[in-house]
């Protein structure tokens, strides 16, 4: 293993501390270090190679540098600003990675002691401070096997559970009676892909048990593929619940199982101490919290089980420790991870890098995986503000005011150059990301970066700094992938975004990293859409697994005679108001109606309320809270009658499940299209040239996959029965109908 390794695990003490220390880029450490060597002798060994066995560990690792002469190891830290603000902890990290080197230097080449120099090496005074001190071999050595020792008691221990791990998941039990009518199905082909290492799109209907008909087959198939880990993504915090919940059910029907759940959550969600910042001088459970770690770690991974954020919470209060930084920490040693999808797929992604840095085998299973495509494009996204800056302006302190000015200067050339028109501005799409901002940026984060250094953290200015990082980074990547767009407000306030329009170009190298991804959904057709968009390895599959309802459950009719097109909406609110009462009266009960925004939802819910007065008629709101949307759901009780109204694509068109009589029927009044704006026209150009199928790509599918979403409201068990009513001429035509699911049997209507 590598040295720093060992040290980062069994050396580490001290507080945790996040204040925010400007460091230099990798770029600027490597020319820090050459610049160190450089004024050394003709003797120095820059970037000394060392290998040696301790304690049963082979150990291997590069010092910066060995002056062979004065017998003078070297270990280079560069930084930027106050060395002060180079915590203790970390400086006694970097000199146990200093005296390990000394270790295998002295036991390699004989020496009795050896001059150890730990170099910290400022980059903009380009000033060198040096620790220096005298060392004896056999110390050296000593503290080297107490490493080993320390490491190797929990390797021990960690190889002991893997044992017990794979050999319980070898006689998995399933943990129902018998599988639903198509689960089988679902399992046997989330299980070949897992176990034989590829992608595989499995689509399959609400209601089947994707969540446990996923998990348990992946499970069973990792000790025969060799798997480290296997993390678990959802887009919705209820495919979360939903995945919690199955692997309590196959924990409890597999009582010898030793398996380690963890659950990561966000930050904000996880901090004890919301108004304190992350360093053993203002949180309690920062100070000393390396110090503590070990025994937390070892309370928590005891005996396996489901970490939750309440149960990691009590464990961490118990030790003193801050909750969030050690899930973060327990993300190395456990099984099976159940996270949101940007934890793999972000830029920054934290499961991602830990398998990448640890050289794991890991397989993904994707719920939900329709909204990947979506999320995905958030994460590869960025936007630069002009009234952001304005804002960012008038609370700088006076050194900033400089850097500001210049990038001022800079939105004024890009708005004149590109938009020379005063007030309100459709956006322009540009060709690449235009380079006026470049170096004013580049210059503002130098600026931020050498306040914050010898400053306190400011946490408005760490965020405009890592904005502009990121917007920065994107521009670099920029290409065929994404779209730049320039506009102005009513106020001529510009705005620059980097958009992203086709992440595959971004998730390819996420999914060729994993052994095998399971990615699972109702609506994950059409394939070759899935896998152009999402990057999916040639050696992908996908797979369709038949339903286990029936015609008999369920009525779909289309209504050609109505048009929801934008122009015919006003004509379209009497008829429409007209079917629904006219099925209600057929059966009453609950049922919701899905519009195209909140202003048809106005109209016709007004209509509606005017013509049936009697009949309750919830509708949702933009900018609804939590408390009301629950509210929203609630208010479909069993035996209820009701017509709710809701925005299709919105928080109650999929992830809500009412069963049974919650929900016994919709009206769907859109194909739920995008705009044609001219950001998705740019978006059919990019994808007709490159897949050659622009309309279905980002108008057609994106709109049937929301479409049958909110439809697939209705029926969620074989017990269930109901109506659909597809309203809108155009959803008659062959090539929509043929995207619907083949087992509703959609009858068109002769008449409205």
């Amino acid at each position: 293993m590598a040295v720093r390794t060992l040290c980062d695990f069994a050396a580490r003490s001290g507080d945790l501390d996040h204040r925010y220390t400007p460091s230099p880029t990798s770029e600027e450490g490597i020319a820090g270090h050459r610049r160190v060597g450089a004024r050394r002798g003709p003797g120095y060994r820059a970037e000394l190679p060392l290998k040696g066995e301790c304690g049963g560990l082979l150990l291997a690792g590069r010092a910066d540098g060995y002056d062979g002469d004065a017998n003078r190891l070297e270990e280079i830290k560069t930084h930027r600003g106050d060395l002060a603000r180079i915590g203790p902890g970390q400086r006694a990290l970097h000199r146990a990675q200093l005296r390990a080197y000394g270790a295998l230097l002295c036991r390699a080449e004989g020496l009795a002691t050896i001059n150890l120099s730990l170099v910290y090496f400022d980059i903009q005074r380009e000033r060198e401070t040096p620790f220096s001190e005298e060392a004896d071999a056999s110390v050296l050595w000593a503290e080297l096997e107490a490493l080993c020792h320390r490491y190797l008691a929990w390797a021990h221990q960690e190889n002991g559970h893997r044992r017990a791990r794979n050999a319980a998941l070898l006689g998995l039990r399933f943990p129902f009676a018998d599988f639903r009518p198509g689960q089988r199905t679902l399992a046997e082909a989330a299980y070949r892909a897992v176990h034989g290492g590829h992608p595989l799109l499995l689509q399959a209907p609400t209601g089947i048990g994707k969540t446990a008909g996923t998990l348990y087959p992946a499970l069973m198939a990792m000790p025969r593929a060799g798997l480290d880990r296997l993390h678990y993504l959802t887009a919705r915090n209820t495919g979360r619940q939903l995945a919690l919940d199955a692997i309590a059910r196959i924990l409890a029907a597999n009582p010898g199982a030793v398996l380690r759940v963890l659950v990561l959550s966000a930050r904000e969600q996880a901090c004890e101490y919301p108004d304190r910042a992350c360093h053993g001088e203002s949180c309690p459970l920062a100070r000393g919290f390396y110090d503590r770690l070990p025994e937390a770690r070892a309370a928590a991974l005891a005996g396996g089980g489901i970490l939750d954020p309440a149960a990691l919470r009590d464990v961490a209060l118990g030790h003193q420790v801050c909750p969030y930084y050690l899930t973060q920490e327990l993300a190395r040693w456990a099984d099976l991870v159940v996270a949101d999808v940007n934890y793999q797929f972000d830029q920054e992604a934290l499961l991602h890098a830990l398998a990448a840095a640890n050289g794991w085998r890991v397989a993904l299973l994707v719920d939900e995986a329709h909204n990947l495509m979506d999320r995905a494009r958030a994460m590869y996204s960025a936007e630069l503000t002009q009234g952001r800056l304005r804002e960012a302006r008038r609370q700088a302190p006076a050194v900033l005011k400089k850097p500001l000015d210049a990038l001022a200067r800079a939105w004024r050339r890009l708005l004149a150059r590109h938009l020379p028109a005063t007030g309100a501005d459709a956006p322009v799409q540009l060709d690449a990301v235009p380079r006026e901002l470049d170096g004013a940026l580049q210059g503002l984060v130098g600026a931020i970066t050498d306040y914050l250094a010898q400053s306190p953290a400011d946490a408005a200015l760490q965020e405009l700094m890592f904005e502009a990082l990121g917007f920065l980074a994107l521009a670099e990547r920029f290409g065929e992938h994404s779209l730049c767009e320039l506009a102005r407000d009513g106020v001529g306030t510009g705005r620059l975004a980097i958009v992203n329009l086709i992440p595959a170009d971004f998730l390819r190298a996420r999914f060729d990293a994993c052994h095998g991804a399971v990615l699972f959904s109702a609506t994950l057709g059409p394939a070759a859409f899935q896998r152009d968009l999402l990057g999916l390895p040639g050696d992908s599959r996908w797979q369709a697994v038949e339903s286990p309802f029936n015609a008999g459950q369920l009525q779909v009719r289309i209504v050609p005679a109505i048009s929801t097109r934008l122009r015919d909406r006003g004509a379209s609110i009497a008829p429409v108001v007209a079917r629904i009462r006219k099925q209600y009266a057929a059966w009453p009960a609950n049922y919701l109606v899905y519009l195209s925004s909140f202003a048809y939802l106005d109209l016709l819910h007004d209509a509606f309320v005017r013509a049936a007065p009697a009949i309750p008629a919830p509708r949702q709101r933009p900018g609804m809270s939590a408390a009301a949307r629950q509210d929203f759901i609630d208010g479909f009780q069993e035996g209820g009658r009701q017509v709710g109204f809701a925005v299709l694509g919105g928080a109650f068109a999929e992830g809500i499940d009412l069963p049974g009589s919650r929900l016994s029927g919709v009206f769907v009044l859109t194909l739920g299209l995008p705009p044609h704006d001219s950001r998705h026209e740019v978006l059919r150009e990019r994808l007709q040239r490159r897949f050659g199928r622009g309309y279905e790509y980002s108008y057609l599918y994106p709109g049937l996959r929301k479409v049958v979403q909110a439809a697939g409201r209705v029926i969620r068990t074989p017990e269930d029965s109901g109506v659909i009513e597809l309203i809108d001429d155009r959803f008659a035509r062959p090539e929509v109908r043929a995207l619907l699911p083949a087992w509703w049997r959609a009858r068109v209507l002769d008449k409205g």
